[in-house]
């Protein structure tokens, strides 16, 4: 390919600048070769000249197309050079807001100097197990990477954490040990993570520094080995450091402080253990106060160091350790302020009353006076004496500086090794990951010895990673077998045997070392001699003697000689050495142990006389030491797989988010990043799979270039377009590009789909213009239709008025002649009907005149007779007193002649008495009112007397007031003239108010009527008002109380909801420890025997009695006032009682079985008496089955009796009854007379056998409880010795049989007074409970009454607790009244158990000997025949199995089952059903010890099968499906109300009869809910790795939505025939719904796991999307939209619409809707807030953030937008978090479906070896 096709016009190619290091420009016109010049013009719109060298022909680099822009590896770029990098990361820096950046196997990593929420939990979770390239760059995917090749290449792997201060480095390496700490678990030791996290704090106070660049510039390099055991888990760490900054501790610059940890002990100095230490503020001290900078921003020193304490207890260096460390912090702090006076020019002095010297002393435990003299003294050896020297201030100075560097290091030195102690494991390491963080390529303006030792570090390292870069891009040629060349890169071997060789710097600077009198000027000079002209990399400058260049690889370094040497020695005076090894300060004695160690070994191998010179000689310089730990560090490096993540500090002021090109390109170029790009352009940068280059490419080909064979189209298509074959490769597998050769494959692509573009514009703007052109022909039609139709329409109209003119003149002339007749009508019938009333009227009078005379006449008649009545009534009555005065008379004289009488007398003084009496009593009583109207009378009279007194003072003012009138008379008549004229005046004002009273009453009258109406009108208006008043208050507070009920149930719904859930995660979690628990047990105990385990069961009766035993406490503290507050609970306390119950417990069983065992013996030794009675036994069971014969046969008669009746007396029926004296009447008669002699005859038959078998079982029940009340004569009852004398009972004469009859009755009513007895105490029993129930019932009425009262005056959260208090009580109440109740049916349930047992064996003792002698008998004489009918088999449901027999079942039914085939031949549940009807059997026998082992061997072997299986959905699913079954039967057989409802009448017979369950129900349901979380584990292992691939990268139609270029780090994509598409995904949704309906799930259960299938999706895609920059475009958001419709259809299929799966898929539909909706302007932006409720900001405003064009089309979302939806948004409350919680399930609730098998059904089949289990 030509230049002069890629510089054509509009091409656009970068141009160097001095401020911006790169500019954009476009080419005006075309380029042609020979051109001298380029024709450009700039962004903004300058156009300039760019001059082409012709012998070179260096055109500008060109520009990549903008769809390359931001791309996540820079390698993905079609234009590999400078700019393109440059502006690539700028673009995702300032744009983005992204700092991570992939350039080939390096990640490079731009400082924000802003915290970013891209480091949480959940980014972890999102990154652990994914591909590198599937993900967006990050730190995490780097940790990911490098632990998934350790895991899967088990080789060691290395993260080399590179760049200059301030760009980042140790936040890498944190985030990248805090990822290994989180995807990996300890193994063997606890907190191995936490401790290996802890050390960075202490690491960082101890290590780092504010300097100019950086705010926590790490002063040292670090190597930290994290290793791992086997499984891959942390089991501890190890670190390495390199080049400590000691001159720290002594100098800093202007701004710049010293060590961390010195600020953080001066900021803590307050506390009360370092006021020992004597500290201040830290601008007290010489050492901490030279940089006049001693805050930082938002750092808080007391704050940190607490940090710093509390990471050194974690890793368990002891408090004692901690302060000695503090104490000697202190003491450099204190030796810095030391002041040494100056007395001549090589003589100093130090005072030993110096107060910091003093306190430096009292802390290091050394005496004062001898530190004080050698800090000004020298001692000098020579071979025969020694010399005691003074020194000048300048080398005291220096060697006080010296000596506080020397103890900084040393105690660093310590406090790496005891971190390395603290994190060394005893476990053996598998592998390790190894963590480098060491300083990048430094050059300062004065570079000296340490900046050398950097640099040198750097170029090691550079070469390495050029030697691996080099090294994977030859594999990959290798692998994908073609032809390559050797790429030629810069090689910095000869710059490092510059530095490290023989004669090199280094050598001859530790040879000037050694000599006597070396000095920096002498290295100086040797140098230039030596090196100058030998190597080109090292150079001199040319105005200075005293400084040296060397090439490095980024760049040329200038450092000056001055210190040198003396930095290398690192000398420290002896005797101060000395000094402090005398110190009784034990701590640091410990520092200079490695000293005096190393000093004894020298003294050992050298003479005495030459010890110290031999010691000095073997001393290795800082060089030395440095240049070895940097050959262990690389032969490390090289043994391991390394990880590159290059830090890139964007500006030097520390802004956020700002980009200063100039120094980002130095760093580039220092850290290696464009000479891998160069690396990279050399050979193939450009890699393609076929699939993808097909898929990407495909509109380039034709219909007939498309072959079935992907490679040969892809070669067909490509040597079509590229005619230079060196321009690509033919690989394995991929396609390899040259550099730029994709840019053009991007333009052919654009132009093809431009001109597609402006074919389809010209297609359909021809369909517009001629569907305008229709439209416009259609409307001329449509014109033309109307007019003419308007036309029509006026002369219809015309018409029809005509008509109707004629037919309106026609009426009306109709209608005046007819008014006409109807006047001359209607007059006429006026005349007659005046005459004809005229003629009624005279009739009337006539007959009103006749009818009058009649009345008269007949009142006058009245009266007369009614005066002849009265008289003859008057004359009666005269005649009646005369007769009856004549009869007084004389009954008069007979009265006065008796009352002359004595008797008379008597008679009238009795009834005197009785007058005189009640006269007497009157008399009394008229005392009384006369006493009490006394009383009021001088009341009255006081009165009176009162008033008279007020009447004389009243007579008095009047007779003053009549004087006064008498005064007054005179004026009288002047008045009275006055008077009269008034009155005059009155009488007229009077009319004239009369008059207006009138027209005001008239009025008044009116207004008051008016009033009264608008009264009636307001008040029926206001009684509207009151009631529509009356029915808005109450609608208002009955959609308040709705309001309140539904925000009170969704409360309680969510709180419900949270709660379960937190149990479930609870319960999940106790499980897992259980389980791992239970791991740990077994490996313990692998070696020994197995022990017994307690099971699960063990554990759910021990929650079950910390339940009951909290709830006796509460119960007790509610019990008390209401006003004490209730004390909380010790659960230690707590435990302790549980155990000391359950040891009762264990105590209570065990003597239960003692005194079981005893009555067992007991019975034994009955037996014998019992053996003694089976003759009478055996003749009671003939007898009795005589009976049951003739009660039969009775049965059969009373039945044929009745229908007898009922057909002789049914009228209804087709034939009638026979009539009276008829032959069938006559034969029926008979029937019925036999009929009745035969019952007669069986009735005194079965009261004899009664009365004789009362008799027996009286002898039998004769020392049982029943028969104590009963007493028999025994002796007069004759025995029958044999049975065969049983015959003889027929034979018995009268007498005989009555008597025996009569006995019978006897004994008969005995034992019914007996059971009337106890009817009657068990009836007063049941009365007794009753009433107090009752009383209980009324009590807790009230205190419920009591309860609500209180509560209706509480606020709602205190109404709660109450509420909540009071049930918790009740409940407890409950539990300790049924724990009593237990308790004695427990005892009920024994006694019963062992009548029960003894009855038993009763019976079969019975039994055996009845069978002999029915045997022997129908052998010897022949029996009366029986006929016994035998009855179907009826099964009770129930499953017969020896003890023992447990671990069989579970085994056959558990462990070895296949699911598969049971869940397709069988009917669901059955092995639920199987271990139900056994624990049937097991209630059926009253054997709790069966139960219980049969519940918890079940219990301990579905757990097993579920943790050996757990990983398969099938096995899964069947034993969650088993187990909500026999959960759900042991509900629905308990007997309780709740549950019996839906049971039939058979199915109520077979609920549990002696023990109740509903703990173990509580445990199956834990189980279950363990089971559930197993599956949904099961179900996202198995869904994880589908997900992304068919929601996300599958392209339903291939070729359309096309996929961008990418780089080096390829998402790791399938063949086409593997691909995983949606419809893959839905099959295995489908699968998993089959498998769980073949199983018999409840349909609510499945429903909740779909909702959490389709959760997991959600959350798992949603995740990617938002870490997948490629996978934000239009073009996917239609893929995820037409996926997501998949999904709801299938729900639809299957009738689960109604699941709430459609809503868990809700952010992700609006994620996808957001993808693809107008981002522009802010009525935009206001339509995302209303559309995105289910997203959080922080998701939107990442996938705007992450939009990227895939077709040029396409527009970027401008940084301004994002903004405004920011401010937008910035109101919501919502969780500020980026990703959605994939580890998140729902809670589950376990529904209760009854089941409608009937138990007695169920058949077990053969398959199961079940054959030791009978049906019962």
């Amino acid at each position: 390919m030509a230049a002069c096709e890629l510089y054509a016009k509009h091409a656009r190619v970068w141009l160097p600048d001095a401020a911006e290091v790169w500019k954009s420009a476009e080419l005006i016109k075309d380029y042609t070769p020979g051109d001298q010049t380029l024709a450009l013009q700039l962004e903004d719109g300058t156009e300039v000249k760019y001059k082409i060298d012709p012998k070179t022909n260096n055109l500008p680099p060109l520009r990549n197309p903008n769809i390359l822009v931001g791309e996540n590896d820079l390698t993905a770029l079609s234009y590999l050079h400078e700019p393109a990098v440059l502006h690539n990361i700028k673009v995702r820096f300032i744009d983005s807001k992204t700092i991570y950046t992939y350039c080939g196997i390096v990640l490079v990593a731009i400082n924000p100097y802003e915290s970013l929420p891209i480091y949480e939990a959940d980014i972890i979770n999102a990154y652990s197990g994914q591909n590198m390239g599937d993900m967006d760059p990050h730190i995490f995917a780097v940790a990911e990477e490098a632990y998934k090749q350790m895991a899967r290449d088990e080789r060691n792997q290395s993260i080399i954490v590179s760049g200059e201060s301030g760009a980042g480095k140790t936040v890498s390496a944190k985030y990248a040990m805090r990822y290994f700490a989180t995807v990996s678990c300890s193994s063997g030791e606890a907190n191995v993570e936490e401790r290996v996290l802890a050390s960075s704090p202490i690491m960082e106070a101890l290590g780092n520094a504010k300097t100019t660049r950086n705010d926590n510039s790490s002063r040292f390099g670090k190597y930290i080995e994290i290793g791992f055991d086997k499984k891959h888990c942390i089991i501890g760490a190890n670190m390495r450091t390199y080049l400590l900054e000691k001159s720290r501790v002594v100098f800093q610059a202007h701004g710049e402080r010293n060590y961390h940890i010195f600020y953080q002990l001066c900021a803590s100095s307050h506390l009360p253990e370092f006021k020992a230490f004597k500290l201040g503020c830290a601008d007290d001290f010489h050492c901490t106060n030279q940089g006049h900078s001693p805050v930082i921003d938002r750092v808080d020193d007391a704050k940190e160091m607490h940090n710093t304490r509390k990471a050194f207890s974690l890793l368990g260096i002891s408090e004692s350790d901690q302060m000695a460390i503090y104490q000697i912090l202190a003491a450099i702090l204190h030796l810095s302020n030391v002041e040494v006076k100056d007395q001549s020019a090589d003589k100093s002095s130090v005072s030993p009353d110096n107060v910091h010297l003093m306190v430096f002393c009292e802390l290091m435990g050394v005496p004062g006076e001898e530190m004080a003299h050698w800090l000004c003294h020298l001692k000098l050896k020579t071979t025969t004496e020694t010399y005691v020297k003074s020194i000048s201030k300048m080398n005291a100075v220096n060697g006080r500086d010296a000596l506080a560097k020397h103890i900084y290091a040393r105690l660093f030195s310590w406090i790496v090794g005891s971190i390395n102690n603290a994190l060394k494991s005893a476990v053996k390491q598998h592998s390790f990951i190894g963590v480098l963080d060491i300083y990048g390529f430094e050059t300062f303006d004065v570079n000296s010895f340490e900046q050398f030792c950097i640099n040198y570090a750097n170029e090691k390292l550079q070469q390495q990673f050029n030697l691996h870069v080099f090294k994977l891009e030859q594999e990959e040629y290798m692998k994908e077998q073609i032809p390559w060349t050797l790429i030629d890169f810069y090689d910095n071997q000869p710059c490092i045997n510059l530095i490290e060789a023989k004669l090199g710097v280094l050598d001859l600077l530790d040879e000037e070392c050694k000599m006597p009198k070396g000095s920096d000027d002498t290295w100086a000079q040797k140098m230039y001699n030596t090196l100058l002209k030998q190597n080109a990399h090292f150079d001199k400058p040319r105005l200075s003697n005293k400084a040296f260049i060397i090439h490095h690889f980024a760049d040329k370094v200038e450092y000056q000689c001055v210190g040198f040497l003396e930095k290398n020695k690192d000398t420290v005076n002896e005797e101060q050495i000395n000094v402090l090894k005398k110190s009784k300060f034990d701590f640091l004695l410990k520092l200079f142990e490695d000293d005096e160690k190393a000093a004894s070994s020298t003294n050992k191998q050298t003479n005495t006389g030459r010890s110290g010179q031999t010691q000095r000689e073997n001393k290795k310089t800082v060089g030395l030491q440095f240049r070895q730990s940097l050959h262990l560090l690389m032969d490390t490096l090289n043994a391991t797989t390394p990880h590159y993540v290059r830090c890139i500090k964007p500006n030097d002021h520390k802004a956020s988010f700002t980009l200063d090109p100039v120094r980002a390109v130095q760093q580039l170029r220092a850290c290696g990043i464009l000479e891998t790009i160069r690396i990279s352009a050399a050979g193939f940068p450009s890699r393609w799979t076929y699939q993808e280059f097909f898929s990407r490419y495909r509109v380039l080909m034709k219909q007939k270039d498309v072959l079935p064979d992907r490679k040969q189209t892809c070669r067909n298509l490509l040597e079509k377009l590229i005619k230079d074959q060196d321009k690509y490769q033919f690989g394995k597998n991929k396609i390899f590009f040259r550099a730029g050769q994709v840019a053009y494959l991007e333009k052919l692509r654009s132009d093809m789909l431009r001109m597609a573009c402006v074919r389809i514009q010209k297609t359909i703007r021809c369909w517009l213009a001629r569907k305008k052109y229709l439209r416009m022909k259609e409307s001329a039609i449509t014109i033309q239709r109307h007019v003419r139709g308007h036309q029509a329409r006026c002369y219809v109209k015309f018409l029809r008025s005509t008509r109707a003119a004629v037919v309106i003149q026609r009426n009306v002339r109709m209608w005046v002649t007819r008014r006409r007749y109807q006047k001359q009508r209607s007059a006429a019938i006026t005349v007659q009907c005046f005459l004809r009333a005229y003629m009624a009227r005279k009739q009337y009078y006539k007959f009103m005149y006749e009818q009058k005379a009649v009345i008269i006449q007949k009142w006058v008649k009245g009266w007369l007779a009614r005066q002849h009545y009265k008289r003859a009534l008057a004359d009666i009555v005269l005649l009646q007193s005369c007769v009856r005065r004549m009869m007084a008379k004389k009954e008069l004289k007979k009265l006065k002649m008796e009352a002359r009488s004595v008797e008379h007398f008597k008679k009238l003084n009795i009834g005197m008495e009785n007058k005189i009496l009640q006269l007497q009593h009157k008399i009394n009583e008229q005392h009384k009112e006369n006493r009490e109207l006394s009383e009021k009378l001088n009341v009255v009279g006081k009165t009176q007397a009162v008033e008279r007194e007020r009447h004389s003072r009243d007579i008095e003012n009047l007779r003053r007031s009549e004087q006064e009138a008498k005064v007054k008379a005179e004026t009288v008549p002047s008045l009275l003239e006055q008077l009269s004229f008034l009155q005059k005046e009155l009488e007229n004002i009077r009319r004239e108010k009369e008059a207006v009273e009138d027209r005001a009453k008239v009025y008044v009258e009116e207004t008051q009527q008016v009033v009264a109406e608008l009264n009636m009108k307001n008040s029926s208006l206001n009684n509207e008002k009151d009631e529509l008043n009356k029915l808005i208050v109450e609608q208002a507070q009955q959609l308040k109380e709705t309001k309140t009920n539904m925000e009170n149930t969704k409360q309680m719904e969510k709180d419900l909801t949270e709660e379960r859930s937190r149990y479930q995660s609870l319960l999940s979690e106790h499980l897992h420890l259980e389980e791992r628990h239970r791991d740990l047990k077994e490996e313990m105990n692998t070696p020994s025997k197995p022990s017994h385990k307690r099971t699960d069961s063990s554990y759910s009766s021990n929650s079950s009695e910390f339940s009951q035993s909290l709830g006796s406490t509460d119960g007790e503290d509610n019990s008390q006032t209401e006003d004490e507050t209730q004390p909380t609970v010790d659960l230690p306390v707590l435990l302790k009682f549980q155990r000391r119950v359950k040891e009762l417990e264990q105590e209570k069983q065990s003597l239960w079985q003692q005194l079981d065992n005893r009555e067992e013996a007991q019975q034994e030794k009955a037996k014998e008496a019992e053996k003694q009675r089976t003759v009478g036994r055996a003749e009671l069971d003939l007898e009795t089955l005589k009976r049951q014969e003739l009660e039969s046969e009775n049965k059969k008669l009373k039945q044929d009796l009745n229908e007898l009746r009922k057909s002789l007396t049914n009228e209804n029926s087709a034939s009638m009854p026979p009539a009276p004296g008829s032959l069938p009447y006559n034969i029926l008669v008979d029937q019925l007379s036999s009929s009745n002699e035969e019952l007669d005859m069986r009735k005194e038959e079965v009261l004899l056998l009664r009365s004789h078998m009362v008799r027996q079982e009286a002898l039998k029940h004769k020392d049982s409880a029943l028969g104590e009340g009963v007493k028999i004569d025994l002796s007069e009852i004759p025995s029958f010795q044999d049975v065969n004398r049983s015959t003889a009972i027929h034979t018995l004469n009268e007498d005989g049989e009555l008597w025996l009859a009569y006995e019978g009755l006897k004994e008969t009513n005995r034992l019914l007074e007996c059971q009337m007895q106890e009817q009657e105490c068990l009836h007063n029993e049941k009365n007794k409970k009753l009433l107090q129930e009752v009383n209980k019932l009324k009590e807790e009425k009230e205190q419920q009454q009591k309860l609500l009262a209180q509560s209706l005056n509480l606020p709602e959260g205190a109404r709660i607790e109450a509420i909540l208090k009071h049930e918790i009580t009740r409940l407890t109440n409950e539990n300790l009244e049924l724990l009593e109740q237990q308790e004695k049916q427990d005892k009920t349930i024994r006694k019963l158990k062992k009548q029960l047992k003894v009855y038993m064996k009763k019976v079969e003792d019975f039994e055996a000997s009845a069978q002999q002698k029915n045997n022997s008998s129908m052998m010897n004489t022949p029996v009366r025949a029986v006929n016994i009918t035998r009855k179907e088999k009826e099964y009770q449901g129930m499953l017969e199995y020896r003890e023992g027999d447990e671990s069989r079942l579970l085994k056959n039914l558990v462990i070895d089952l296949k699911a598969r085939g049971v869940a397709v031949s069988l009917i669901p549940g059955l092995p639920a059903y199987i271990i139900f009807m056994c624990l049937r059997y097991a209630d059926h026998v009253n054997d709790d010890q069966r139960v219980s082992s049969l519940l918890n061997s079940t219990i301990s072997s579905i757990k097993g099968v579920i943790k050996r299986r757990g990983d398969d959905f099938e096995v899964v699913s069947f034993w969650l499906s088993n187990t909500c079954r026999l959960l759900n039967c042991l509900k629905q057989y308990s007997g309780d109300e709740v549950f019996i409802t839906h049971n039939t009448a058979k199915q109520n017979e077979h609920c549990l009869t002696n023990f109740e369950l509903s703990e173990y129900q509580q445990v199956l349901g834990d189980l279950s809910i363990q089971i559930y979380r197993q599956l949904i584990k099961c179900m996202e292992d198995i869904l994880q790795s589908m997900i992304v691939a068919s929601m996300l990268e599958h392209e339903a139609i291939q070729g359309v939505l096309g996929s961008k270029p990418t780089g080096l780090r390829k998402r790791s994509s399938s063949s086409p025939e593997e691909a995983v598409t949606v419809e893959v995904l839905l099959q295995r949704l489908g699968l998993f719904h089959a498998t769980m309906s073949q199983h018999g799930m409840d349909s609510d259960l499945i429903k909740q796991v779909v909702k959490q299938q389709f959760y997991i999706i959600c959350a798992v895609t949603l995740n990617n999307l938002l870490l997948r920059k490629d996978m934000c475009s239009w073009s996917k958001g239609l893929q995820i939209r037409y996926n997501v419709w998949q999904l709801e259809e299938w729900l639809t299929e299957r009738e689960l619409a109604d699941c709430g799966a459609k809503e868990t898929l809700e952010p992700l539909v609006q994620a996808a809707q957001l993808l693809q909706i107008k981002k522009k302007t802010e009525s935009d932006a206001q339509a995302i807030c209303n559309m995105c409720t289910a997203l959080t900001t922080a998701q939107i405003v990442k996938v705007l953030t992450l939009y990227t064009p895939v077709i040029e089309f396409e527009e970027r979302v401008t940084t301004s937008f994002i903004e405004t939806i920011k401010n937008l948004l910035k109101d919501r409350d919502e969780s500020s978090t980026l990703m959605m919680d994939t580890k998140k399930i729902f809670s589950v609730t376990l529904p209760f479906s009854p089941s409608s098998v009937a138990l007695e059904t169920i058949q077990i089949p053969a398959s199961f070896n079940l054959g030791f289990l009978t049906r019962i």
